[in-house]
């Protein structure tokens, strides 16, 4: 109880430059500050979090769905190619004393570049949902901390006065001229 009480005693005065000791005084000291720091990120930063990543979710949502045209676009192209394969396999049974080896290259040529189209395709999808996502998070982190840095910074102008920046440069003024009477 003694504790207490003397942490109220001690709540106005302010220990002399230079010197050091535990600071038994809840109030001064960083939880409370913390808390109310995360408090005010996690109420305010709520909203703003909730929109950035609701405009990245639709960012997102465009590409998967432009992706998704440029996959639609490969099924055609390959719905192409199966016809042109289906021309072709025509054409073999009519050439097949002439050259049945080389329509069988075209076919596997078709086959094979139309499978890496489809293939750098998705690959391209994949990369575009990886980029986003990455640039999603980066900018959510930004924000973040500038939020935090911005009531940081709010919370140390609004504790410190006039009276008290007075007393800090007082003492460092006299320290100063204490460590040159010593130097000298």
């Amino acid at each position: 109880m003694k504790n207490l009480t003397d942490s109220f005693v001690y709540l106005g005065h302010w220990p002399s430059a230079g010197s050091f000791g535990f600071n038994t005084d809840i109030l001064a000291t960083n939880p409370i500050n913390l808390s109310v720091v995360f408090g005010v990120l996690i109420f305010f930063g709520k909203g703003v979090l909730n929109d950035l990543l609701d405009n990245r979710k639709q960012r997102i949502l465009n590409t998967i769905r432009n992706s998704e045209e440029l996959r639609q676009g490969a099924i055609q192209q390959l719905e192409n190619a199966r016809a042109r394969l289906r021309k072709v396999e025509t054409e073999a049974d009519q050439f097949r004393v002439n050259g049945y080896s080389e329509i069988e290259r075209e076919k596997l040529n078709l086959i094979n570049s139309t499978y890496r189209t489809l293939k750098q395709l998705e690959n391209y999808k994949n990369e575009t949902i990886l980029f986003e996502q990455q640039r999603t998070i980066n900018q959510v982190r930004e924000r973040v901390f500038q939020q935090a840095l911005q009531g940081a910074i709010g919370t140390l102008n609004n504790c410190l006065s006039n009276e008290l920046h007075l007393r800090t440069i007082n003492a460092n003024i006299g320290m100063f001229g204490t460590m040159k009477e010593i130097t000298d």
